[in-house]
């Protein structure tokens, strides 16, 4: 330790610093007009209150709707965000088993062609060599010439 201080109980009394006594301000004294109060008197002294208190009154009154509406507002915006994401991955889902399904098809289409040439030759088929036109331009209705 680097040094030993003198607790203030240790010093003697007549050399303790005496603390400055000051006298408490005396409260401030007020005539009251009138000595019996009416019910109107009783009104305008709220009133009078409620004015001396008004702007602080408005800033809280402003600042609980502005919280309130915040609230709703944020409430309101994460509830449609969550139907979005619940839409969207419905969507999702759907498109996957369509796109299986489209796969799934076209598959069966291209065994299907693969086996076309096997089911025609089976049925007495030959492949057509060469091309064959029809000319239309002596077509008469009625089966003339």
């Amino acid at each position: 330790m680097t040094a030993r201080t003198i607790r203030s109980s240790a010093m003697p009394a007549t050399r303790r610093p005496q603390p400055e006594v000051r006298p408490e301000a005396r409260p401030q004294l007020h005539v009251v007009a009138g000595g019996k109060s009416s019910v109107t008197d009783g009104f305008g002294r709220v009133l009078e209150w409620a004015r001396a208190r008004s702007a602080r009154t408005l800033h809280i009154v402003i600042s609980v709707v502005f919280l309130a509406s915040t609230l709703i507002g944020a409430l309101m915006l994460r509830t449609q965000m969550v139907q979005n994401s619940f839409e969207s991955s419905q969507l999702e889902s759907s498109i996957s088993s369509l796109t299986q399904d489209v796969q799934d098809d076209q598959a069966k289409l291209d065994q299907l062609q693969a086996s076309l040439p096997q089911k025609a030759s089976d049925m007495g088929m030959i492949p057509q060599h060469g091309s064959v036109s029809i000319d239309l331009n002596g077509y008469q209705e009625g089966g003339q010439q």
